[in-house]
């Protein structure tokens, strides 16, 4: 008889789902890492909503293990399809959402970033060692509630004749996730409190053109998108200052050295800063955002 298969971890799971090329099955394999009904009720649309999710708890041994690539695993990170086509962001048009073409091309470049955020959720997931189990619980959810976004935003691009991978994108955030990937700090710093904050401050700005365009049922999903950012931009500052505090870190004047090292883009005004300062940032990081001294 042959001896029983452990069960894997939530992190390497976390992994699988990474690895997972098909965007359909990526989503239900994120949603599905953190989408446990709390105990005593059925499973449904509001049972099952990312805010009411429980996640199995990771033992001391399931934290501290390292987990690493083979290379048929290396090779085949991130998992996506062959489509959309990637090319360097400057290659990418920008479309008036004023057409139906140009509409479908600017929700199709936001559900790219949103295929990509389920990416970097289950990365810090599974990448990093050691970290308190609120860790891992933070960006299971992240990725959840990324996964929704995607679905939603693929639903609607299909609903205007359009697919996920109709249109070139490119891959700055997975970039950033790349050169981040031996260091957690950096990552928590530059990752969801920089690049990913950026949609705190471009949403308002793409819902006033979409709701110009008529087009409310976008203006409603950039609604749950901008609510959950908000939450996933403050798990970002949270781990940041956790492991500077843990580390004797000033994590005002480390983050600019880390910019510069990792050739992170300085952010431009406008800044959504009602939004900012919900997600965390304090007044000396808004400072150094909007260039006061």
């Amino acid at each position: 008889m042959s001896p029983p298969v452990a069960a894997k971890s939530l992190r390497q799971r976390a992994l699988d789902a990474l690895l997972e090329g098909d965007p359909a099955r990526k989503a239900l394999q994120a949603r599905a890492l953190f989408a446990q009904a709390p105990a005593g009720e059925e499973p449904g649309d509001e049972a099952t909503s990312p805010h009411n999710l429980v996640t199995p708890g990771l033992s001391e041994p399931e934290r501290q293990a390292v987990l690493t690539l083979d290379d048929a695993q290396q090779a085949a990170m991130p998992g996506r399809p062959a489509l959309p086509r990637l090319v360097p962001a400057k290659d990418v048009p920008s479309r008036s959402p004023f057409t139906l073409e140009g509409r479908a091309a600017l929700l199709h470049a936001i559900c790219h970033i949103e295929f990509n955020a389920i990416n970097l959720a289950l990365d810090a997931a599974w990448r990093f060692p050691g970290m308190p189990e609120a860790f891992y619980r933070d960006w299971l959810r992240v990725a959840a509630e990324e996964a929704l976004h995607f679905t939603l935003l693929r639903e609607h691009l299909q609903s205007l004749g359009h697919d996920y991978g109709d249109f070139d994108a490119h891959d700055g955030l997975w970039s950033m996730c790349e050169r981040t990937r031996h260091d957690i700090v950096a990552r928590m710093a530059l990752v969801p409190r920089t690049l990913e904050a950026r949609g705190l401050d471009a949403t308002p700005l793409i819902q006033d053109k979409l709701t110009r365009a008529g087009d409310l049922r976008a203006v409603e999903i950039l609604d749950v998108i901008l609510r959950d950012e908000v939450g996933h931009v403050a798990i970002g500052n949270r781990w940041f200052h956790h492991l500077c505090q843990e580390r004797g870190l000033d994590a005002v004047t480390l983050y600019p050295r880390l910019v510069r090292e990792f050739e992170a883009p300085r952010l431009r005004p406008p800044f959504n800063e009602a939004a900012r300062r919900a997600a965390g940032f304090t007044e000396a990081e808004m400072a150094f955002l909007l260039g006061v001294d």
